[in-house]
């Protein structure tokens, strides 16, 4: 292939607008060709050289489109992956990949099947935190992991007309963050031996889950996950207890609010940790300030690029993806039966 990958967004909603369009556009190896919207006016205010389609149809039919994007909501991404698949598209799909293990597993098939590159937008993993975690972990600066939290708790006590927040498959904060938290625990440690969730709707009036908590067991270590929506002040984003050191982070990655801003990806300054986390040494009590790399959301669609134009590894592969939805689907049965759910 020797020009930019065309691609066509599916959904200009939050994450369609505010991720994958200015991510699309800011790698120089992939063109945002179109955007199936039924807001023409809104995509063109933003993206004028971008053509609007009116249907998923037109997309999946058109042969200068090389990528299909999926940012629609989580119930229709099963759906319309396949077909984009069987119309011999490459297809991106925001998390969470699929709402079924069984859904999940038979895209994977389906795309070795037919040779097509498959991804899911799994983010996280280039928050700065996260790569500053990893970083720490590879050189063994805390030793062997005992426990692990990772948490995101936003204030949002008024419950919002969104299908993220109705009684709708896939709604809730356990589909919308808990891909996130459980795909960073899997690329650090891999899959665990079982899970128990408790999962509940704790905002008067609310309807969708707004409470999640997960504990991962491993032999050696438990893995923490949390997410809600009524924590006024926020709890730390990552505390990790090694055998020998303690690593504690607070505040968010600043790409989604540099992307709300309008920041073009990449720029001065993109993804710069203002907030580093600490490290604590168990023996001494020593406390250590690390800084890390910046986050790096564009690596993500640079990687996309790579992977349809030069057969470069898929920066997140359908099996990967798939053992996300795994741990997911198992938080849901443990929440419904009380119990550990193995894996």
């Amino acid at each position: 292939m020797t020009h930019p990958v065309r691609a066509a967004l599916v959904g200009f909603g939050y994450a369609g607008r505010t991720f994958h369009a200015p991510l699309i556009a800011a790698c120089p190896e992939l063109r945002l060709e179109a955007v199936v919207s039924r807001q023409a006016e809104a995509v063109a205010e933003v993206w004028p050289d971008a053509r609007v389609l009116t249907s998923y149809d037109q997309a999946l039919a058109d042969p200068a489109i090389d990528l299909i994007v999926l940012a629609t909501p989580n119930d229709l991404h099963a759906t319309q992956a396949e077909a984009a698949l069987n119309a011999g598209k490459a297809v991106v799909v925001d998390k969470p990949f699929t709402l079924t293990a069984a859904e999940a597993r038979r895209l994977a098939a389906l795309a070795d099947t037919r040779g097509s590159m498959l991804s899911v937008f799994h983010n996280r993993r280039w928050d700065a935190d996260f790569l500053t975690l990893q970083g720490l972990l590879a050189h063994d600066r805390l030793g062997p992991v005992v426990r692990f939290e990772s948490r995101f708790n936003r204030w949002r006590p008024e419950v919002r007309d969104r299908w993220r927040e109705g009684d709708g498959p896939g709604a809730g904060v356990w589909y919308d963050l808990g891909p996130h938290l459980i795909d960073q625990a899997l690329v650090l440690f891999g899959r665990p031996l079982g899970v128990t969730c408790d999962l509940a709707v704790m905002r008067p009036g609310g309807k969708a889950v707004d409470y999640a908590h997960a504990v991962l067991r491993y032999a050696d270590k438990r893995i923490i996950l949390h997410a809600d929506m009524v924590t006024p002040a926020a709890d730390a984003r990552f505390v990790v207890h090694g055998a020998r050191a303690s690593w504690r982070k607070d505040g968010l990655d600043v790409q989604e609010d540099q992307l709300k801003s309008g920041l073009t990806p990449g720029v001065a300054g993109w993804g710069v940790d203002s907030r580093p986390g600490v490290a604590v040494d168990g023996a001494t009590g020593a406390r250590e300030i690390v800084t890390g790399p910046p986050g790096d959301y564009p690596a993500y669609y640079a990687a996309i690029a790579g992977a349809i134009r030069d057969g470069a590894p898929n920066p997140v592969p359908p099996h990967e993806a798939v053992a996300v939805i795994e741990v997911l689907e198992a938080g849901l049965i443990s929440a419904e039966r009380r119990a550990e759910v193995p894996l």
